[in-house]
């Protein structure tokens, strides 16, 4: 495996636009030579192996997908830093968003057959919400599951706080009678 720097990197000068296969291989020698400082860098952004791997995969893919953009061929490790920290800063968004919407878990039932019971209960109560219109399914889902107001549901929603009320009210009752008529 060669581990010298590419002649562009050594800051011989301008070069011309490079075919796709260069840009290839350019991309693929750098690869080769800091790839591992780079996951090495990742993971202390973002704290796993997997997720720094796929941070740095995808910093080498931006990388090669603008290589023809690229005006400045010495600055090629700066940008894939800075291609890592904004991954990484994008990794803690998602993880920041996966953590306000993650689920709570269930309470500890007694006995085997109670949390049958539960389990059955929620299927059911699914069910009956799949069968429910579209808007009505979302109103549900924004006012109980993400815990919004009416406000905040007509906001997203782009309706009137009303019609949100109205639209509830209405999903409610249906989803009684389907659950009454379902037993």
């Amino acid at each position: 495996m060669d581990m010298t720097v590419p002649a562009y990197r050594a800051g011989t000068g301008p070069r011309p636009d490079p075919p796709p296969h260069a840009a290839r291989a350019a991309v693929d020698d750098l690869f080769r030579v800091h790839a591992i400082g780079l996951v090495r860098f990742a993971l202390m952004l973002v704290g796993d192996q997997t997720t720094a791997e796929d941070v740095v995969q995808e910093a080498f893919l931006g990388l090669y997908r603008g290589w023809d953009r690229l005006r400045d061929p010495d600055a090629v490790l700066g940008y894939l830093r800075t291609a890592v920290v904004n991954g990484a800063r994008s990794v803690h968004r998602s993880r920041g968003r996966a953590r306000l919407l993650r689920v709570l878990h269930d309470p500890p039932v007694w006995s085997a057959e109670a949390a049958a019971m539960d389990r059955e209960d929620h299927r059911a109560v699914l069910a009956a919400i799949a069968r429910l219109p579209r808007r009505q399914r979302e109103v549900l889902a924004l006012k109980y599951y993400l815990d919004l107001s009416e406000h905040e549901v007509a906001a997203i929603l782009r309706v009137s706080r009303g019609t949100v009320a109205a639209t509830g009210a209405r999903a409610l009752a249906t989803l009684a009678r389907q659950l009454r008529e379902d037993q």
